[in-house]
């Protein structure tokens, strides 16, 4: 993690049995490590909250429907730390509208690519 490799990308925070655990977080495994067991990059990961910020989190997410995104990862006194966020996920109508909206900025792009070709 002190090397920056690790990946936040589709991953997500899941609240089980009371603790927060960070679950498809990719780390890769350290290259100079000597081997003493097989490494999981993407096994689940606890993370450390005060009780009375999961049953808070945990009140919200149940109530009001959202979900835990981690939106970074940085290093504090010898630590790492996930900010983590309450997010709304998209509805259908949106979903419809951003594919629509990606497919045709990838028809533009193809578009002068091919023109620039001429």
């Amino acid at each position: 993690m002190r090397l920056g490799r690790t990946t936040l990308q589709d991953s997500y925070a899941r609240i089980e049995g009371g603790e927060v655990w960070l679950v498809g977080m990719h780390v890769a495994p350290y290259e100079y490590a000597s081997g003493f067991g097989s490494f999981e990059p993407e096994r689940k990961r606890k993370l450390l909250l005060h009780r009375h910020q999961i049953d808070e989190i945990a009140g919200r997410v149940g109530q009001q429907s959202l979900t835990l995104v981690p939106l970074a990862l940085y290093l504090k006194d010898g630590r790492v730390k996930v900010e983590i966020a309450l997010a709304r996920g998209r509805r259908l109508y949106d979903k419809r509208h951003a594919i629509a909206a990606r497919d045709t900025a990838r028809e533009v792009a193809r578009e002068i690519k091919d023109a620039a070709r001429r």
